[in-house]
Parts: C-alpha cells; structure tokens; sequence
C-alpha cells in the first residue's frame, strides 16, 4: 500500500482543491462534534453530496467526530454517527469512547480512527487501541521517527502522521488552557489560541508557547518505509490555496519529484518550518510566531497562482473501454473501473455508411474525450465493422450515458446503518455514598510530613508519582494501603522499565494506579495494578464512563473541562470523582517553555511564565518529583494554572460525586495539611478559582 496523501477540508471549496489535487483522501467535519468548528463545515446535505463528489473520483472521505461530548450532547451524537453510516463515510475520526461505542452499534463495519485528541504515543496505548476494534490511530506530534518506528514494527495497526501544518505546543487532548482562560475549549473544538500570545520567562515579549509549522513533507518516503500508512496535512482552518499548495507538495514528495515549498510558506508559515519532533531536537530553533514578512509573502498574485491548480476537473480515475458495432445490431459500450464497478450501454443500430464509413480509430477518439470528467481511459478495445457510418451525436450520447451510469455506481453509499439508541444499560448508575470521600495526590513525599494522624486517616487515597515510590518507601509508611501510583501523564520512551518500576511496586504492596489515558491503562494491568482513571481520559458523559468501566477502569476522575451541572448527572457503573482542589494542569508538553530561555540550571524545577498581563504560570517539571532517574518520568513538563482550583466552601454542592481529590503541586507540608484541613471541616480562602464548574463552557 503505497503512503496515502490525506488533506484537510473545512469547507466545499477546500474539500475540491484538495481533491483536485490528487489527495487521496480527505478529513472534514460537520457542523457538530468535531475539533474545528470555527471552519465552515459542512451541513449534512453538503456532506452527502461531498461524499458522492469524493467517490466518484476515488478519493475517500473521514468525518471529523472528534471532540468531549458533555451528557446533554449524547443525543446529537447518535445523530451524528447515524448520519456518517448513512451517507457512507469512509472512516470516522473519534476523541470521545462514547462516540466510538454508539459507531460499533450503529455500523460495525464503519471504520473507526484514533483522533490525535486521544494523545496516544507510545506502544501500550496503541495496543490498547487494537482491542477496541479501531483500524487506525492519529500518534501525536511530539513522537520522533525513532519513536515511530518502534510503533510501527509492533504493531498491524495503520499509523496515521501529521506531515505539514499548525504545531500545537501542547500534546493534543491534554490543553485545557483556552477553556480556562476564556471558556473556549480545545478539547471541543473552539479553541482560541491564547499559546500564540505572549508567555515569557524572563524577557517580556517572547513567545514561548509558539512553535514553528511542522513539515516533513520532503521526509514521505521516510515515513513510508518506516511503516506510516497516512500522511496528514493539517489546516480544516485554512483556506483553499493553502490546501492547493500543501497536497501539491506531499504528491510531488511522494513521486521522488523536485519539491517546490516556496508557495506553501508563501500562503502560511510561523518563521519558517521545523521538523524538531521527527530528529529529537528540541529547543529554541522550534519556536516561531506569524510576522508580517510572512503575512506579506501571501501575495495576491501567489493566491492566484495556486487558485488554478483547482480551478477545473482533474481526471483521476483511469478506465478500460469496449466498443462494438455490428450490422444489424445495437452499438454497445462497456466502462470498467479499478474497483471493479462496470456500465454497459446500448444504442442505436448503425446504419450503412454512403460515402465515408467510421472507422474503429475514429470512434475511440471520440469516445475518449472525457474532458470535464474525472476519467481518463487507459486502455480501449474498439472494433468497428467496416462500411458502417456511426454519427457523432450517437457516439457523444453512448459516452454520456455510461459515465453518468459508472458515476452514479461510484457515488453509492453502502446499506443504511441500523439505528441506535442510547441503551439504557449503559447508562445504569451506582448508588453514590454521601457524603463523597477524600483523596489527595501528592507530589512529593515531602508534602506527607505535616499530616496530623487524623488527617491522613480522612484521606481515603494517597496518590504519588510513581517515580517517587520504591518499594522500600512503600513498605515503611503507615498507611501503604491507601497509596495510588500515578502513571506519568506521557511515557515517550522507557516503557519497559517502567512496567518493571510498576510491578516493583505491586509486590511492595502498591495496589492502585492512576492511568492519565489508554496507553497507562495497559501498563497498569500488566503490572497487576488496579487502574484508576483519571481527568486525562477527558471523559464527561455517562457512555463514557461505562466504556471505561468496560475496559477494565475501577474508578474515574471525570473532566474538570464540563460544568457541574453536566457532570452531576451523569451515570457510572464504577465510582466517579472530581478535581477538587489544586493548580490545575493546563498544558502538557514536550518541549520545555521555560528551559529555551533560562536553560535548566537557573530554573531549578521550579520555573514559571509570566503573560503580558503580569499573570504568573507555574510550569512543573518531572525534575521537581523524582523524574530525573527514570527517563519514563522525565518526557513532558506541565503548565499549571494561575489560581488554584478551591472548593472547600462548597462542599455541600458535590454530594452527587463518590470522591473529591486534592491536587497538591507547589503546596509546602504546612500548607499541604491546612488545606486538607478546611476540606475536612469547610474553609474559606480568597484568590482561588471555581475552575469551569460553574461557567459556560462552548
């Protein structure tokens, strides 16, 4: 299987130029549920007839379904997917298990992809993946062509990687900043980009959020022959000449041809482009923002120039033809496609010719011209009996009517899907004890030491790093029942020894273990652990919850990116929590904000950035928990929020929930034990945030 081209579209126009240039496939969303809807979009009627368009021309079409559905949109989403069987989509894109579980029992054999917003990257969660029936998975963009590999030669599964596009600084699914900051969430599709704005360490001004666009395109056959499948274009937002540009490129890279990328950094580029991620450099040189030499160089006339690489019909689909007219018999013409759908047309029976008969050369070039088609013929058997006359009025209408007659078999979408609803079965809740229990994840040992005897008796879990755990540590504390192990929320690298790190800690007595998502999940259970989901799995509706319940979670944090009002009323089959307390995790990312500026030995785990509002973001290193000696531990640093999440005066608000978990960071021991302390007995602070529990989340 050669490396498939795959463009964005976020409207009718895009989805022509990136289908007239040869993509070979194109991603798209409709007006709901999908990670871009900022973009135009497309209606369902635009859908159905976008799909015929594709698939008359070879071209496949994978719908965007992937965002957090929040429990009031589980309905829609059954919409949705009904509508995606229906017109015959060729694959559907998912973040959200309840979007993929409501897929297999509307339509089975629909084809289900790993959207990038499931941040899967590394081999347990793609193995993960494989038993929940998907085909492909989108990796995330941090993952190195070493990283890659190691994948691809584990696994049947069909990679899919992004090759030229937008370059998120956070590894997708795990930003919560835009929600944060303005309610707009990325995770749901609205995200509005505050990383592009100014964040510095030291230097007021700089962008240290902001990366470069990524481009491998000159790296396809690289990619292709370490064992990618897909090559992704990123840009649903971007307008057509940009799509034009970009599939131009990746086919030109493709066929070994002379790569031209001038006018694709002409119609968009930060600073240039970068492929950091793919060689395993990271740093400085990966940073960039839009400036107004790169704004310039989208000339009007490049505009142009790129507008006629779409501006007509392009033939893509090769065909045979067969021609036969006899005496006395109708004229009959067969077209054949590779996919082997066929049309067979008859006609009239020709008449004697009077002066100049048509000869069998004469009609093949007139029943070849398919000019304003997507046909070309490659290969024709015409056998004309001599002395016949054969009009060119007829020969035009035989053709008109078999490619009409082979377009229509193209654009047939397969049998309509059953329909589904929400099982009532998935649905069925738990009873949720009253009030809920109390947990805290440490981050340190350390933060343990000030705990009075009864305040550690009200926590009903201690959660540490794992990184921060040897079984050593485990068998001396009092308490090692209660202890979780969390699972670093990325493991790039090291997954072996951390399994091994993790069953250390199962035979010392550990028996829980928080997993962040798909891929910590396998590992806990290889590691004979209890998994424990947590707000990493972004999960914010009831079939959610049961789908991972299903896979074998026992408890889960639900999404602290959903208002309570949603969360309230979701039903679990396994006991559900919220995010209580703590700074919470807006970012997660590979690429160190801090390091490029200061470098590591000023910041001493202990960094920060600083917006142009004088706002001050903590950023958490693995550094400042142990990760240093475990290269599992060290492969992503976090962007905290600004004010602390606090609750404690508002205890009497979560009852729906089982559990309140305390998310200490930065806190010291003294300050770590009052606040476990005031939500034992209600307190009261100022200079907090309630989070996005009680806001309009978009």
């Amino acid at each position: 299987m050669s490396l498939e081209i795959l463009a964005p579209a976020g409207s009718y126009e895009a989805a022509l130029a990136a289908v007239r240039c040869g993509a070979d496939a194109v991603y798209l969303g409709s007006k709901f549920l999908n990670a871009r809807r900022n973009a135009a979009n497309f209606d369902g009627q635009q859908l159905r007839d976008i799909v015929c368009y594709a698939h008359e021309r070879g071209v496949k079409i994978y719908l965007t379904l992937n965002i957090m559905v929040l429990e009031s949109e589980l309905p829609q989403a059954v919409q949705a997917v009904q509508l995606a069987a229906d017109i015959g989509v060729d694959a559907v894109i998912v973040q959200d298990l309840a979007v993929a579980a409501l897929v297999r029992r509307c339509c089975p054999s629909l084809r289900l992809h790993a959207s990038t917003q499931m941040s899967i990257h590394n081999l347990s969660g793609v193995r993960q993946l494989e038993k929940l029936g998907f085909s492909r998975v989108v990796l995330a963009r941090e993952l190195s062509a070493k990283e890659v590999s190691f994948i691809a030669q584990n696994t049947s599964m069909e990679l899919e990687v992004f090759v030229h596009g937008a370059l998120c600084m956070c590894v997708s699914g795990q930003c919560y900043l835009s929600a944060m900051l303005g309610e707009r969430s990325g995770n749901r599709g609205l995200c509005a980009q505050p990383c592009r704005l100014p964040f510095f360490a030291k230097e007021p001004g700089r962008h240290n959020l902001s990366l470069k666009d990524l481009s491998l395109i000159p790296r396809l056959r690289e990619l292709e022959s370490l064992g990618v499948t897909s090559a992704k274009i990123e840009g649903r937002m971007k307008r057509p000449e940009y799509i034009a540009a970009a599939v131009r490129a990746a086919k030109q890279a493709a066929a070994k041809e002379e790569i031209d990328l001038e006018p694709l950094e002409a119609v968009f580029s930060r600073s240039g482009f970068t492929d950091g991620y793919w060689e395993g450099h990271l740093g400085a040189q990966m940073f960039g923002i839009r400036q107004k030499e790169d704004v310039l160089a989208a000339s009007s006339q490049v505009l142009k120039e790129l507008a006629r690489l779409y501006d007509r019909e392009t033939p893509l689909v090769p065909l045979t033809m067969e021609f036969f007219a006899r005496s006395q018999e109708p004229m009959r013409l067969i077209l054949r496609d590779t996919a082997g759908h066929e049309s067979a047309v008859s006609g009239e029976i020709p008449q004697l010719a009077r002066e100049h008969p048509t000869t069998s050369q004469r009609a093949q070039q007139n029943l070849s011209k398919l000019g304003g088609t997507p046909y070309f013929i490659t290969e024709a058997r015409v056998q004309v009996q001599d002395g016949l006359m054969l009009p060119a009025s007829q020969l035009n209408s035989l053709r008109r009517q078999a490619v009409e007659q082979l377009s229509a078999l193209r654009q047939k979408a397969p049998p309509s899907a059953g329909a589904v609803n929400l099982d009532p079965c998935w649905l069925q809740g738990h009873p949720v004890s009253s009030p809920p229990s109390l947990r805290a994840r440490f981050s340190s040992l350390r933060q343990l030491e000030d705990l009075t005897g009864s305040q550690r008796e009200s926590l009903e879990r201690m959660i540490l790093p794992a990184q921060c755990l040897t079984p050593q540590r485990v068998r001396e504390l009092p308490d090692a029942h209660k202890l979780m192990a969390a699972i670093p929320r990325a493991v790039f690298e090291g997954e072996a020894a951390l399994l091994e790190h993790l069953k250390g800690l199962r035979t010392a007595g550990v028996r829980y273990a928080l997993c962040q998502n798909l891929g910590a999940l396998t590992l806990a259970q290889q590691a004979g652990l209890i998994p424990c989901g947590g707000f990493g799995l972004n999960a914010a509706n009831s079939v959610s919850a049961s789908q991972l319940a299903r896979l074998g979670f026992a408890e889960l944090t639900l999404s602290f990116e959903s208002p309570l009002s949603q969360l309230g009323r979701i039903e679990s089959p396994i006991p559900c929590g919220i995010l209580a307390y703590g700074r919470l995790p807006l970012m997660l990312m590979r690429n160190c904000p801090v390091k490029i500026e200061t470098g590591c030995k000023e910041c001493k785990a202990r960094g920060q950035l600083c917006d142009r509002k004088g706002i001050h973001f903590p950023v958490e290193c693995p550094k400042n928990t142990g990760g240093e000696a475990f290269p599992w531990a060290s492969g992503a640093v976090e962007l905290l929020n600004s004010r602390p999440l606090y609750l404690a005066d508002r205890l009497g608000e979560l009852n729906q929930f089982d559990f309140l978990t305390l998310y200490f960071t930065r806190e010291t021991p003294e300050e770590a034990s009052r606040i476990v302390e005031e939500y034992v007995h209600s307190g009261h602070r100022e200079n907090i945030t309630r989070g996005l529990y009680y806001r309009n989340l978009l």
